[in-house]
């Protein structure tokens, strides 16, 4: 009765916002719509569709907000107005009640939260759609105090998401069924991202391993601080970090008038997302202004602070090549080349006509050449191309595409910070190592040195080897040579067999004429 419930709501609200006038066109279905205008009374569709939609989601809760937050991200697959204005969606969600939190960490350690917490804040400091946050006091390994943020997924979120997704699917079918634009939304596919998405984040262990990892690959880098994680309080439901103090990164004047560097800030976040990207495949792909803060302590004066790691982006060898080539033709302004790779990539269809895709793309990228390097976004690059490559039915891959998302909020974040940034300047020499890195020959010496425990296992093992495969080939040999002279005695039979009958057959024709000679005389 419950799902019958909310199924009419979401119908409601549908129709409220007037989306089935996004999703029929004029022919389809006359009966819905004239049943959509006499259901949702107030109704008004004067304000821009993309609005409309923003308002709906929100009207449907935090798991619908959810969905349209991932969404914007999918530029590939929706225009415009529609993308931005999913963008501007934010978690405004009330946090549920401390008593609720408290008896979630007890269940996951079953434990009393005083003989977990040398003391916990019960009013919590933050609340999104997924988790709520407090402030806590632990003694570690060593017996040292150390003050923790704890996060705490919302209750019965499995339960409360698998419910709303099956009706995301269900309507999907519909979308896929009545909508012309249906078979290119991929409103299916679409939703079972999502699905992964949202499942991966309900997991706070592998939100914890993911800033783990991220807190390794940056340690060298001395630009950004990522808590670290106390593993003996990390459950599926709640995940217990470092506390980090900051100043969030978008009330920029408190952070010029406590003397931070503004400029060098800018190029600063610039440098670690190029750095995440291009040197280790693995990149913070959440990177909003909400999430990220600005340390003042004089020990760490002007470093950034990374949180919130429920997102992260990867790149195989396969899509770095794939990049590298890309960036090498763009720069070069080979369009040809880069229509060509977009095919044998298999990213358009094979039938597609390069001289065609090469002019779109040639289309999109030559404008930005006439222009100061200053004035020139590489983030709004890569959307126009995913939204040209629409023309040409381009399969975009989802971690290409946060890698778009990230690169338009680093970008963004980083302009409001500096107007004047050069994010190509900024980014060069990584673009640059990073090509000579996939295709020069310091790849040929990684590969190797990366193979060179593998190598060293086998060398003493190849004598071995080598005999065994000589004896196996000789005694392999042999069996054939017996097998056909083998066959060959048989043959040999056989021959005998024919001849010496025939012979014998021919000898008898003759006995047989001599006698019958002898009797006529």
């Amino acid at each position: 009765m419950r799902r019958l419930f909310r199924s009419v709501f979401i119908l409601w609200v549908l129709f409220r916002y007037g989306l089935d006038e996004l999703v029929l066109s004029s022919q389809q279905a006359p009966w819905l719509k004239r049943t959509a205008r006499t259901i949702s009374w107030g109704r008004d569709l004067s304000a821009p569709r993309g609005q409309r939609i923003r308002l709906a989601l929100e009207s449907l809760g935090p798991i619908f907000v959810k969905f349209g937050q991932v969404m914007s991200t999918r530029r590939d697959l929706l225009p415009v107005d529609i993308s931005d204005e999913l963008a501007l969606l934010q978690d405004r969600v009330p946090p549920f009640p401390s008593e609720v939190a408290v008896a979630i960490i007890e269940k996951a350690f079953k434990r009393k939260l005083e003989d977990i917490f040398v003391s916990f804040e019960h009013q919590p400091v933050a609340s999104a759609s997924i988790a709520q946050v407090h402030f806590a006091v632990i003694k570690d390994r060593d017996g040292r105090l150390r003050d923790v943020a704890v996060k705490v997924l919302r209750p019965d979120m499995l339960s409360v998401i698998d419910k709303d997704l099956d009706l995301m699917r269900m309507m999907a079918n519909w979308v896929d069924r009545l909508s012309d634009d249906g078979k290119r939304l991929k409103p299916r596919e679409v939703v079972a991202e999502f699905d992964k998405y949202l499942h991966d984040e309900l997991d706070l262990v592998r939100e914890a391993s993911s800033a783990a990892q991220l807190r390794r690959n940056m340690a060298d880098l001395d630009l950004v601080l990522i808590p670290e994680m106390f593993w003996d309080y990390c459950m599926p439901t709640v995940m217990v970090m470092e506390r980090m103090r900051g100043v969030p990164i978008n009330q920029v004047e408190r952070l010029r008038a406590a003397g931070v560097d503004i400029p060098k800030l800018a190029r600063d976040g610039v440098t670690i997302f190029f750095t995440q990207v291009f040197r280790d495949g693995f990149f913070h792909a959440d990177m909003h202004p909400g999430n990220i803060q600005v340390s003042l302590d004089p020990a760490t004066f002007g470093r950034y602070i990374s949180l919130d790691f429920g997102i992260v982006g990867t790149l195989t060898e396969v899509d770095k090549e794939y990049l590298a080539q890309n960036f090498t033709a763009f720069f070069r302004r080979d369009y040809k080349r880069v229509a060509e790779l977009h095919i044998e990539s298999g990213w358009v269809p094979q039938t597609t006509r390069v001289d065609e895709l090469e002019s779109a793309i040639r289309s999109v990228c030559e404008p930005y050449f006439d222009r100061p390097l200053k004035e020139i976004s590489l983030g709004f690059l890569l959307m126009r191309l995913f939204q040209t490559s629409r023309r040409f039915q381009v399969e975009i891959q989802p971690q290409l595409v946060l890698l778009q998302k990230t690169l338009l909020n680093i970008e963004g974040l980083g302009r409001q910070l500096d107007p004047d940034l050069d994010l190509w300047n900024t980014a060069k020499p990584f673009l640059e190592k990073w090509m000579l890195d996939q295709v020069g020959p310091k790849k040929l010496f990684q590969q190797l040195r990366n193979e060179g425990p593998r190598y060293a296992k086998l060398l003493p093992e190849i004598p071995r080897l080598m005999v065994e495969f000589l004896q196996t080939h000789r005694r392999g040999r042999n069996d054939e040579v017996l097998a056909l002279l083998l066959e060959q005695k048989k043959t040999n039979r056989l021959l005998s067999t024919i001849v010496y009958g025939g012979v014998g057959f021919v000898l008898g024709l003759v006995v047989l004429q001599i006698m019958m000679r002898l009797r006529l005389f």
